[in-house]
């Protein structure tokens, strides 16, 4: 990579913000992954915005993630740049029942907010792993819940480098998909609209939440959540343990016991161990019942 083009970079965000072939096993929950050529972190909106033009200008690949909650980069890297969108860009508001954040703003941390004021409906979110970007892209959402429940409105970056407001009616949010994925759009801040509730019952739903996960999902091993899609008319995981594939290993890679649905890094897993046993689990599912998964987790 250009060095002079690394120099912009840091001039845009400062030099400690800027590292060269960072490991993305520091990045991603799943704790298993390449290098990064570049893995930058920008501090604000505005140097985000710069960040990706610069990319743009000189034809560099680049990829904005948030958490890694959902990210799986292979062993041989990424060549081209990272930039991670986290706490660095996180402000949360509360703009009477309506709650607007920052793209890098944790999904737990605008559940908080919402339950210390008096806000519902965000509950759903409290144990996701992953920050707003993200879950706005994807469309995350857990026991009945979905963000395209609760979106107003999303600002994003587009392809031309333009900052556009897209309301909640033009996001095109289906399972796990929306516009914003479709089109390779950048998130930079949502406006979620909430209900006034009792904190307490807000509280004791999250905690539910929580209490369900912690039992049913492997949440004690470095993972990235539910891998696969849930297929139409299916679960996943039933149809994963149906075809004999609890326990499965594939080097340090495994399918959960406590949860089929979950790969699981429990061993020192390499990033190719976790791609093969995915694609083991694909062929053998679709031979027995003809089902074809596919993968929820990004594989970069």
């Amino acid at each position: 990579m250009d060095n002079a083009f690394i120099e912009k970079i840091k001039e845009v965000v400062g030099e400690k913000y800027v590292k060269e072939n960072e490991s993305m096993a520091s990045h991603c929950t799943f704790r298993c992954g390449g290098n990064a050529e570049l893995f930058v972190t920008p501090g604000s909106i505005d140097e985000l915005t710069q960040v990706v033009a610069l990319c743009r200008e000189n034809n560099v690949e680049f990829l904005v993630i948030g958490n890694g909650s959902n990210l799986l980069v292979k062993d041989e890297g990424y060549k081209g740049v990272i930039i991670e969108v986290n706490s660095r860009i996180s402000f949360i508001d509360v703009i009477g029942e309506d709650i607007v954040a920052d793209a890098g703003a944790k999904l737990s941390a605008v559940a908080v907010t919402a339950m210390e004021n008096d806000l519902g409906g965000f509950e759903f979110a409290h144990g996701i792993p992953g920050n707003i970007g993200g879950a706005v892209m994807m469309n995350a959402g857990a026991y009945g819940g979905e963000m395209k429940q609760v979106l107003k409105w999303v600002k994003v970056l587009d392809n031309e480098g333009n900052i556009i407001t897209l309301d909640a009616s033009e996001l095109e949010m289906g399972y796990r998909t929306s516009i914003i994925e479709k089109k390779g759009y950048i998130v930079l801040q949502a406006r979620i609209g909430l209900n006034i509730e009792f904190s307490e019952d807000i509280g004791l739903i999250m905690q539910m939440f929580m209490q369900k996960r912690r039992a049913s999902q492997p949440l004690e091993y470095p993972s990235a959540g539910s891998t696969f899609k849930r297929p139409e008319g299916y679960f996943a995981g039933k149809l994963i343990d149906d075809a004999g594939l609890r326990g499965y290993r594939v080097g340090g890679a495994m399918v959960s016991e406590k949860h089929c649905g979950f790969v699981i890094n429990y061993d020192n897993a390499t990033a190719t161990d976790v791609i093969n046993l995915i694609k083991d689990v694909q062929a053998k599912v679709k031979e027995k019942f003809n089902v074809q998964l596919e993968p929820e987790v990004r594989i970069i």
